[in-house]
């Protein structure tokens, strides 16, 4: 059994070293992480059939085990969709823009709008709640579309998401492949996020401006008629929702969370007591804003935008079942998908 136990340990890390040399070559990792759930469990069950039955299994565990946080997302992007055909998120971003004068201001003011906003819808959601009212206003005052990219993806994909500290969708990732507690991962990752968002932010901040000064990056001011671009193709469909509801619940809506956010303090609520109550806070905030958005239809719209948060969701989240189902098998998931094949502690 020892043996046993040295060769899994090996075909684990010579796999690991695989995923990460393909991360490297910037591959996509799907295949090789399949091939070592495969090859642990030819090598714990000496069973062609077995070991192919693990690769599945062993999806199904990922998918149990991350079920969670891939219907915050999806539940979320839905709000998120509801949010931007009623002309809400405008009404959301629009006092922002009054701080956007100069191309630096520009800069800071939508980086950490887009990581505040991040930490409750996370970035991909929010690139489309942010993107289309921010850019216009960004490029007029000077600020080129790649420095809004940069500015968006450094404070959104890299801190917001690094740290995730109120959704806490990937710190559950780290916990559970480790088989630590969700809260470990969190205050872990503080020092960490904050000594890679300063870093990052400034050396990012310090090389746009320098390109820009030396005419690298070209800088294209948008005239006043620019703002047409954060119109969307939804306008019929925010055409017949009053106005004056779209600032009330531009207010409503934050509000909602910040009392969500002091429940979790107040309660001392993690992991995925904290996903749910933003989660069921999301979708009440869904149904009410499709009652008055669609009045009679509300009904059928509410299931419409389920049904597109779930299938963006799972496209997300289908490069990383793979990966999960791979790395689970680091630790609970190896006895539960192969058996009993590791000896006694």
């Amino acid at each position: 059994m020892g043996i046993e136990l040295n060769a899994l340990h090996w075909v684990y890390l010579v796999f690991i070293l695989a995923i990460i040399g393909f991360l490297l070559m910037r591959r996509d990792t799907s295949f090789i992480c399949i091939l070592g759930i495969f090859s642990l469990g030819l090598v714990a069950t000496s069973s062609i059939s077995q070991s192919i039955m693990g690769v599945f299994n062993s999806f199904i565990y990922a998918i149990q085990e991350l079920s969670g946080t891939i219907l915050i997302i999806s539940i979320i992007t839905a709000m998120s969709n509801v949010l931007m055909k009623t002309g809400i998120n405008e009404a959301m971003v629009y006092p922002f823009t009054k701080l956007i004068r100069t191309p630096a201001l520009a800069y800071w003011v939508i980086g950490i709008l887009m990581m505040v906003i991040s930490w409750f819808f996370w970035p991909s959601p929010a690139v489309a709640l942010l993107g289309a009212v921010l850019l216009p206003v960004a490029v007029r005052v000077g600020l080129p579309a790649m420095g809004v990219a940069v500015a968006m993806n450094l404070f959104g994909h890299g801190i917001a998401l690094s740290g995730d500290y109120i959704i806490q969708g990937a710190p559950k990732l780290t916990a559970d492949g480790a088989g630590i507690p969700v809260a470990d991962v969190v205050s872990a990752s503080v020092p960490l996020v904050i000594i890679m968002g300063v870093v990052t932010t400034v050396a990012a901040f310090f090389y746009l401006f320098r390109d820009i000064k030396n005419k690298k990056i070209a800088v294209h001011r948008a005239d006043e008629d620019s703002s047409a671009l954060s119109k969307t193709s939804d306008e019929k469909e925010s055409s017949y929702f009053p106005k004056r509801f779209t600032k009330i619940f531009a207010v409503l809506i934050p509000l909602l969370y910040l009392v969500d956010i002091v429940i979790m303090f107040t309660e001392k609520l993690q992991g995925g007591d904290a996903t749910a109550l933003i989660g069921g806070t999301t979708v009440f905030i869904l149904i009410l804003i499709s009652f008055y958005a669609y009045k009679s239809g509300g009904l059928e719209k509410i299931t419409d935008h389920l049904i597109e948060g779930l299938q963006f969701g799972f496209r997300i989240f289908g490069p990383v079942i793979p990966i999960a189902a791979f790395f689970y098998l680091g630790d609970a998931a190896l006895p539960q998908i192969y058996g009993d094949v590791l000896p006694a502690a």
